[in-house]
Parts: C-alpha cells; structure tokens; sequence
C-alpha cells in the first residue's frame, strides 16, 4: 500500500517521528510507524472482557490513520509502542506557594516536557511581589520572577526532548502582579517558551467597561493588597496583545459552565495552546479528524460525507479512550485524575480546505452554519461513542460528581470528548489546512528544522486552470506574496474565496470560533489574525467580540509582531505562531 503522503509530510516525518537506532539512522518506514501506534494503542482491548479483539481493532485505528482521515497528537506518533510510551499532549501542573512547590513543578515540567508534553501552569496563588516571606522576612520577588525559572528550564530541556518546551502561563485579573504579567513579553528576549494568558472573570470586564476601581488580591490571605482601574488594566492587556500577541484572554466564567466535575475545583489553567482546560495534575490526549478527506466529488457535485464522518469520529474516540489506558504517566498524581475522568480531546483539522473544496468563502454566513453542523456531527459521534464504551467498560470513576449524572444524562467513559488542537505538525502529515483557520498564506514556506516545499495551494491552481489563468507570472507572483487579494484583473468571487487570514475580518474569525465552541466541551484553538495596520481599537473589540460571543479564550496576533517566525512568504515574512509548526496559532512549539 503507497501511504498518501505528500514529500513535506514525508519529509517531517524522517525528521521527527520514525524511529531512529542508537546511531540516529532512521529504521522505520511509514507505513511501519501507523502499524506501531495501531497495535500500541489497540492493546488496550484486551483488558477489557468485554471488548473487541484488539488485533481487529488494530488493523482499524491502522486504516483510520493511514488514510489520513484521523491522527492522534504528536506524542502518540512518536512514543506508542516505545520505551517512553508516554501518550498525552496537554498537562496541567499545580505551582504550591512555596520554594519546595515551585522547583518541584519545575521538575516535574521537564519530565514532562522530555516526552513531548506540553505544560500549562497557574501561577495565581503564588504571592505577590513586595509581600513578605515569612522564612526570610524578606520581600517576596513575585510571581512573574517565578515563570522565569520555569522559561529557562523550559528551553534547556527542549534540547533533548522529542518536542521543543511548551508552556501556558495563566494568572488571574484580580492578582497584584497583574500588570507586570501583562507586560512581560514585551521584552523578546525572555519568556520564549511560554504562551500567556490573563484569567478575565465576568465582574472583571464589567468593571472595565465601566472604568470601576478593583481590588487586587494577595493569594496568600485572600485579603485586598492593592487598588486598581480595571478598565487601565484592560487598556495595558489590549496594548500588550496589540504590540507582541501576548496576554490572550481566558474567560473564566464560561469556562466553568463546561467544567464537568465543578466538585473537584474550578479550571484555572489550560494546555499550552489553551484549547483545554485542565485540573491541577489533569492532562488530556488528543486527535483530530482530516474534514478534507471526506470531500467526495462526484462529477460536478461537491459533498462532505457525513456518515463516513460520524463513523470516524466514533472509532477515533475509542482510539482515544485507549490512549489513555495504555499511556505510561510521568507521576502517580497524573495517573490517578487522568484515570478518574478520563478526559480526550477530538477535534476537526482541514476546516478551510473543506470550504475551498465546497467554495465556500471562510468567515461567510454558509461557512458558519457549515461549521456548526460539521462540529456538531463530530461532538455527537463522540458522545455516543463515550456512552457505548461507558456499557463495554464502565463509566469514567468521578462521573457521580459530575454535571452529567447531577443532570440525569447517561453515563459515559469520558468527563469531555471534544477539543480544536492548532494541529501544526499532524496537518503537514495529513496534508491539510491547520485546525479551523483559515489559509494564512495561499503560498508559504516553514522556516527553522523543517523547511517545506513552496507550491501554491492546489485548489487554487485549478481554479486559475479553469479560468485559463495558470500562468507562470502570475504562479511567482503568488508564491512571492501569498495572497491574490490585490489582484483586480481576478474575479471578485475568486479573491474573495481565497482570503487569507490576515484579509478576513476579527468578526468573521469570531463568528468561526464561536459556532465551533458551541459543539465543544473543551475549548477552541484560534487566533484572530489582524494585518499590520490594525488598531489597538481592533484588538479591544475582538477581546469583547469573543466574550459576547461565548468563546472561552480568545488570541490576537498582529502581523509583523516580534515573535519568533514559523513560515515565510518568498517575498517578505509572515509571522505568527502554534503548536509544533502550526503557522496560524501563538507561540510555535
């Protein structure tokens, strides 16, 4: 069997995914690597009496993923059926108040981090600067003096992980290091391996709206220990986010009305891309669902296959629910809340080519509806598939505290089903757009370890075919802009088809976003890509968009911001961020 494979996913994968022996000669093929994570995962079968013959399922999960219809997160491919063995992409690590709490942190992050794990860290209950250190009786330096520590390690580590180091650091509106957090990445040079990200309640914005005084809250006594203007506080978050794309906003609120075991503590931090929120000690698996390889074309006629759809999405869930039992846990804590709700992450990549391949314009009125009943397909599917392994295997242990039963739902294996990774490096494998972004470019090149071929997007270049427009100036002009929005002498419904991200309005991101979170029980991973000319006015109303909306995080990246740089555009740079080697998300890991 030929893999459908283009030479950049091959290519990728040669560098970062095949096995290697002790010499670093690659000594697996594809095919090879797609039978190792099969068999791997489909192991999981076997512990249960009432499951299938895991051989039949391998030979399942084998076909789902050679086809490119499904691939799990990046350290399932790397370490199933390794001596790491260890599966999950996203953890959540609790930051004590204490000396002996935040270097063990630390260490645990690296741990982590050398399997390929991405960390997301709350540091609003370390105590503020200026506050005193009993041990010392010294002035405290702060929780921003902290996550220096844990950036350093971070990058260090990342030298010799199968990763580079991912990171989220969440702190709260109401902490009195606020403003300093909001600040901190101002500065290029530290904070490199971190994502930031301010945990903005309801009264919070209210208050800003209203330019109100607020409390700040030291931690340590749950008592006031300083006074500001919330609405000088959201001007500092917007100007922050306007000048470097950094703090995004995580809305607090929102995100507890999803939490599914409220009993067990409120969700303060998520996974370095923020697309889940996580208990302290909780982490998640992950996988996505190729939306391009279900496009059928039957002559003129264009579909999605809804039913091949539903099929995959309910075997990617039980390939999922595997994971979790056959994953090797980096700590015992880990392992025990992991295995008590049981939480996975499916989700949808190639959003933007299923528009292309439908010619449907991304952020129009039919894009969303598309959105909305494509996510909601996949999150029923999901469910459905949680309660049927719920009969097989028995539901996951924390579901009597859970909304579900409060509700009187039936029961299921897993405490969340769904999630929008940025999907960086397993949509090069699968030859797809990035999770629900738009194309950021219609022509581009990875730059740093993996550098891509330069070829316009395929479905443009039939499109020009079918005008009679392929011609070869206009091919290099393509691949030296990356966009055909200027170009008058084309069709207005073809410029308009092929918008890239920075083209689109924040509205038509927003309105994206927040069709596909309402069929998601984690969160959503999405930028709000904003041209170089954009106001910080621009950035405020997407802040406020995106809350209205009820999204439960939201990011902006401004072209040309000083960050580091993933992809380019023959011509000139375009710059902008996410996991792996995503191009349209924040900080690329």
């Amino acid at each position: 069997m030929t893999l459908p494979l283009s030479e950049s996913a091959r290519s990728l994968l040669r560098m970062r995914y095949l096995r290697r022996d002790e010499r670093g000669q690659v000594v697996e093929t594809e095919e090879e690597l797609f039978w190792r994570v099969a068999r791997s995962v489909a192991a999981a079968e076997d512990a249960f009496p009432k499951g299938r013959r895991s051989d039949e399922v391998a030979e399942a999960f084998y076909e789902l993923m050679s086809s490119l219809r499904f691939l799990p997160n990046t350290p399932a491919l790397i370490n199933a059926g390794t001596e790491l063995g260890q599966l999950f992409a996203c953890f959540v690590l609790p930051v004590p108040d204490s000396l002996d709490g935040i270097y063990g942190a630390v260490r645990d992050a690296a741990k982590i981090q050398q399997t390929g794990g991405g960390t997301g860290f709350s540091f609003s209950h370390l105590r503020p600067r200026g506050d005193l250190v009993r041990s010392t009786k010294r002035p405290s330096s702060g929780a921003v003096s902290f996550i220096r520590i844990f950036d350093v390690s971070s990058d260090v580590i990342a030298t010799e992980s199968v990763r580079g180091g991912a990171n989220m650091a969440v702190l709260r509106c109401d902490h009195p290091d606020v403003r300093e957090f909001v600040n901190a990445k101002r500065n290029p040079a530290v904070f490199s391996r971190f994502n930031f990200s301010v945990l903005v309640t309801d009264a919070f914005l209210e208050a800003a709206r209203e330019r109100r005084e607020v409390d700040l809250v030291n931690p340590r006594t749950g008592l006031p220990f300083a006074r500001a203007n919330a609405g000088e506080l959201f001007d500092d978050m917007v100007d922050a986010a306007w000048e470097v794309g950094d703090p995004g906003l995580l809305f607090f609120d929102r995100i507890e009305r999803d939490n599914p075991t409220p009993v067990l503590g409120p969700l303060e931090a998520t996974n370095p891309c923020g697309e889940v929120p996580l208990l302290p000690w909780e982490a998640c698996v992950l996988g996505s669902l190729n939306l391009q390889a279900f496009v059928v074309e039957q002559g003129e006629r264009v579909f999605l296959d809804e039913e091949a759809l539903r099929d995959a999405a309910r075997l990617a869930l039980r390939f999922l629910d595997d994971m979790v039992e056959v994953s090797r846990y980096p700590k015992r804590e880990i392992e025990a809340i992991c295995r008590a709700n049981r939480k996975v992450g499916l989700g949808i990549m190639g959003f933007a080519d299923l528009l292309l391949a439908l010619r449907i314009p991304y952020g129009s009125d039919e894009s969303i509806a598309l959105a909305d009943r494509v996510m909601g397909i996949v999150q029923g599917a999901a469910v459905e598939a949680s309660r049927e392994l719920a009969r097989e295997r028995g539901p996951f242990p924390n579901f009597p505290l859970s909304r579900y039963a409060a509700r009187g739902e039936p029961p299921r294996r897993n405490a969340t089903v769904t999630t929008v990774a940025p999907t960086g490096s397993i949509s090069i494998i699968a030859g797809c757009s990035s999770g629900i972004e738009p194309l950021y470019a219609l022509a581009y090149r990875h730059i740093g370890e993996f550098v891509g071929i330069v070829e316009p997007h395929p479905l443009l270049l039939r499109e020009l075919s079918r005008l009679g427009r392929y011609e070869p100036e206009l091919i290099r002009e393509i691949e030296l802009t990356g966009r055909i929005g200027h170009r008058t002498d084309l069709p207005e419904w073809l410029r308009r088809l092929f918008r890239v991200a920075t083209e689109i309005p924040p509205e038509e991101h927003l309105r994206v976003q927040a069709a596909i979170q309402r069929h998601v029980e984690n969160a959503v991973s999405k930028t709000i890509n904003l041209p170089y000319e954009a106001t910080r006015d621009d950035v405020r109303r997407a802040f406020l968009l995106a809350h209205e909306l009820g999204c439960k995080g939201v990011t902006v990246y401004r072209e040309g911001s000083p960050r580091g740089q993933v992809l380019q555009v023959l011509g000139h740079c375009l710059s902008c961020m996410g996991e792996d080697l995503v191009p349209e998300t924040r900080t690329a890991y």
